[in-house]
This record gives structure tokens, sequence and C-alpha cells, in this order.
């Protein structure tokens, strides 16, 4: 059903003009100005719509060249075809109006004024809470982190469609020269006012441009490129709005929040693409991502990363060189029961993650020999499961808060395996994960050979939300690698052979202060190990030596 105003306009014109002065044509103003509102979902039993606060406008006008709307909620559009579909997200059912200003030539123009209610029910108060902290917060760009600055496809491709996978920006990579550098010296300011949320870009006179829409600045570089340009320093009004895009299509728990920040007024977030709504993939007190697709190019969407502190190159230097607990593994047999215990059975008590093994302590699946820690999982029918591996831990023997942890490892290969070299809060039992926190040093699937990744789980960031960087290291199940992370109170760096690939801001907010303990396994399936290879028989895991330095 349609609910719709139909009315005449008034004709709101003037102009003072010699008719010799006519030589480009002549001026003729829009007549017969009328609009149709069409409010989504609207029924008897719902007059004001189904709560997406979604309004379809169509207005039409004899000799219009162009339409703009302009909003009671503070928004504007222009709507080159007079149709436009308007999302009002105030809670509640409430009345807005519309002007429609329909444009002929030489600016002469047409208004109508008119009202619509609609009601709108989606609401996310705790992003605004995040954005905003106690009613005004700042935001920089990410630039320790890899990714900050990503972008990949856009499509119905599920695996690949909700991460940067074409390109990732490095850790301060647009810091290297004057055509990008301007970028890391944006703010971008969220503030709150009662229930409203506002934004205001600070970018000191300059814009990081995608090369697609370098002619907004008037510039033609072939290159994404800096350029001076002044952006709107009054707040402008931001509206949230549930995410409709191929990420939350995909129905995969944890890869999108499912909120849309929605910019008026043009606004952007720091870098060009024509973008003005940005699906929120996490929020934290201090970490935001986001996704948005270029303008000109839906087949691309680009990701951003944003701090709520300011990170500067080498700010958090924190090393460790005090070597405070180690294993090197030189004692045949089982591993030292002084520095090591098991996990045993199925996981099904609250630790597993739909994994097909069966953890034992048995030297078939443990046991240190020829100087190293050797884990393996194998194929074999073992009380009702039909894997068999191990799962060791330092829980009550050795925990610990900050360092630096180097374990030197080989790891297993064949479709489902799943090791991970990981830490734990020790107060799991008490404040329950993901509320004690998770620190994956290192996980690898064998069905994405030679891929690595570290992640980080803690509330709002579980399972596949957790916050988590890959790197490709050839060899890393032919080879022993050095896996490291240095965790800090102001940051979590992991690193593989001593390249750094992964930066996570620390503070205190995050349950990363407090003790760990390590853990080290390999899993079969389960959700992130994905199908077992038919042909799967028995794989390991070879440690050579961990140890933690503070």
């Amino acid at each position: 059903m349609k609910h719709f105003f139909l009315l005449t306009a008034l004709a709101l014109f003037c102009f003072a003009c010699e008719q010799e002065d006519y030589a480009f044509g002549d001026i003729t103003a829009p007549q017969n100005l009328s609009v149709e509102a069409t409010i989504t979902g609207q029924t008897d039993d719902a007059p004001f719509g189904d709560g997406s606060g979604q309004v379809v406008f169509t207005a039409v006008a004899d000799n219009a060249i162009t339409y703009r709307y302009v909003f009671s909620d503070g928004s504007e559009e222009i709507a080159p075809s007079g149709r436009l579909t308007k999302r009002f997200s105030q809670v509640g059912v409430n009345t807005y109006g519309v002007t429609i200003v329909a444009s002929g030539t030489a600016g002469v123009s047409t208004t109508l004024t008119t009202e619509v209610t609609v009601q709108s029910s989606f609401s996310d108060p705790e992003v605004v809470d995040f954005l905003t902290g106690e009613g005004s917060k700042t935001w920089y760009w990410a630039a320790d982190e890899p990714g900050h600055l990503g972008v990949g496809q856009n499509d119905d491709n599920s695996e690949l469609n909700f991460y940067a996978n074409y390109y990732q920006a490095a850790p301060f990579e647009k810091d290297g020269g004057p055509e990008s550098a301007c970028l890391y010296q944006d703010e971008l300011i969220f503030t709150r006012e009662g229930d409203a949320l506002f934004f205001q870009l600070n970018n000191f006179g300059q814009t990081y441009f995608n090369t697609a829409y370098q002619g907004v600045a008037g510039g033609s570089q072939g290159f994404d490129f800096c350029y001076d340009f002044d952006v709107d320093a009054t707040p402008q009004l931001v509206q949230l709005a549930p995410s409709e895009s191929v990420v939350v299509d995909n129905g995969v728990p944890g890869q999108t929040r499912g909120t849309n920040l929605v910019f008026t007024q043009g606004g952007f977030m720091s870098y060009y693409i024509g973008a003005t709504t940005y699906e929120i993939i996490s929020v934290t007190d201090s970490r935001l991502v986001v996704r948005a697709e270029q303008g000109d190019n839906p087949g691309l969407a680009w990701y951003h990363i944003f701090s709520s502190t300011k990170p500067t190159e080498g700010s958090d230097d924190t090393d460790y060189d005090n070597l405070v607990w180690a294993d090197e593994f030189n004692t045949d047999g089982a591993p030292d029961p002084a520095k090591w215990g098991y996990n045993i059975g199925r996981g099904d008590n609250g630790w597993g993650n739909g994994e097909s093994q069966y953890y034992t302590d048995r030297s078939e699946n443990v046991r240190v020999e020829d100087g190293v820690l050797k884990i393996t999982a194998k194929k074999e029918n073992f009380s009702g499961a039909e894997y068999t591996s191990a799962r060791l831990l330092t829980e009550n023997k050795f925990e610990f808060t900050y360092g630096r942890i180097d374990i030197h490892a080989k790891l297993p290969t064949g479709g489902g395996t799943w090791p991970a070299l990981w830490m734990l809060g020790e107060d799991y039992a008490t404040n329950t994960w993901p509320g004690c926190g998770e620190i994956d040093i290192m996980e690898h699937v064998g069905n994405r050979q030679d891929e690595l990744f570290s992640t980080l789980h803690f509330p709002g960031n579980s399972g596949g939300n957790g916050v988590s960087r890959g790197t490709n290291v050839p060899g890393i199940s032919t080879e022993f690698h050095t896996f490291s992370a240095i965790w800090s109170p102001e940051s979590i760096r992991f690193f593989v052979d001593d390249e750094l690939y992964h930066t996570f801001a620390n503070d205190g907010s995050l349950p990363f202060n407090s003790d760990f303990f390590l853990i080290f396994n390999v899993a079969m399936g389960g959700g992130f190990g994905g199908n077992i290879a038919p042909d799967f028989v028995e794989s390991t895991m070879e440690v050579d030596w961990v140890r933690v330095y503070q």
C-alpha cells in the first residue's frame, strides 16, 4: 500500500531580466510540482510502516531539471530524477517536514513543503556510547595497524566479500610523502546531543581523494592524492540504520555488526570515495572498523580502521628481554608436568568449538622427542570421536601479565587441521569468555595452507567477530618459524620471524591487563578448521621451544 501526497505547488520564483539578456534560452520555472511518498511496509495494521523508517519519495514537475529534498531532521539530498529513498532513524512514530525544491533553467525553482509520518524501531545505543564516550570523542586513523585502509570485493562470494582481500595498507604506509600524508592528520569527531548523533571532520584543509573522485577537488593526478579541500565545520547529523549489504546477506555471525552510519549533507569519513553510508563491522571504546561501497564502483568495498588514541610511529616500542620462563623440550618422554597440564575430552563442556577430536594425554598424541614437543592429530575412533589430538596448557603452573612470547614451531598439514598457539585469561571460570579475553598468537588451518592468523577475542568481538589479521608464510608446514607476541599496557603486537604484521591497541577498558596462561593444541574441523579431508590420517605440530620475557 502507499501513503502519498499529491499537492499543487506554489511557484516561488522571481527574476528581473531584460529580454535581450536571454541569449542562453528561455528561463522556465518548473510547474505542477507534486510528490508521492511511499512508506515501506505500510498496511492498515501498520499505518506508519514496518519500523524500518524507510520512505520512497517521487517528485515530478513540468520543466524541472533536478530536485533537492530538505528534511526537518537536518539532512538534505539531491535527486536528479526526483526519486529518493530516505530512511528516518529517530526511534518511534515521528512526523517530519519535507521540502522539495524543483530547479529549472537559470536556477529558477519551485518549492513544495509537506509532511510525512513514519515509524522507526531500529536503534543501536551501544554504538552511540562507543562513538561519543562521555558526550564527544575524537577518532584517528589506526595507522599503526596493517589494513587500516584496505579494499576488497563486494559481490556474492561470502568467503571473500567481508574483508579487504585486494589490498591492505601497511602500518604508516600513507605517511611516505605529500601525496598522501594528509590522511593521518584527520580528526573524526562524534558528538551526542540528546538522542541525536553528530559528526564533524577536521581535515586541516586537505583531503585524501580516491583517484576516481579527484575532479571533486579540481585535480587530475593519475593516483590517489591529497588536495586542498575544505569541509563544513558545522557538526552534521548522522543517522543509524540497519545494514542491507552483501555481508549481512552472508548470514555469518560476527562478520558485521549490522548497523550503518548514514552521513547527511555529504559527510564522509576522511578518505573520499564517494560514499556517505558506512557499515560498522566492529566497534569498541577504542577501535572502530567500517566498510563502505565505492560510489562509482559498487563492486568494491573499502575498509577503514580508526582508533580513539592517535598512534605515533614507534610510539610503543616496549620490548622485554628478561627471560622468566621457557621450555626447550630437551628431555624425551611426556612434557614436563611442572610446566604443562592437559585438557581431556571433547570440549563439549564449554571450551570446544564444534571440533571432531578427543583430546588425550597419551604418547600417541603428545610427547617430547628429538628435542621437540610433538602434538599429533590422528584419525581413529576414540571415546565416541573419530579423531584424537592433545591440548596442553600452563594454567596454575605459569601465568603472567605482559611480556614477549616467542614460539619456534612447525605446523601440521591437511584439510581440517587447526593448530593454535594461544593464551587465555586465567579468570575464565568467573569471568566467562570472552570477558576473560583471548590472545591467539598463531592460528592456522590446513584448508588455507601458508596463511597465518593472529586474533583477539573480548566482549563484543567473540567468535568470528574477533579482531584478526592474517599474513602469508610460505613453508609454514615444512619449516620452523618463530611466532611472537609483544604484549604491553599500550598494545599487543604480533610477529612472524621478527616481521610485524598485526598491531592491536590495548587500554584499561579491555581484558588484556591481567594474568593469562599458554595453550598449545591441534584441533580437527570445527568452526574455523572447516571440512576434514577424507584421506587425512595424521599430522603433527612440532614446537622446538617456547620462551617468555618480561
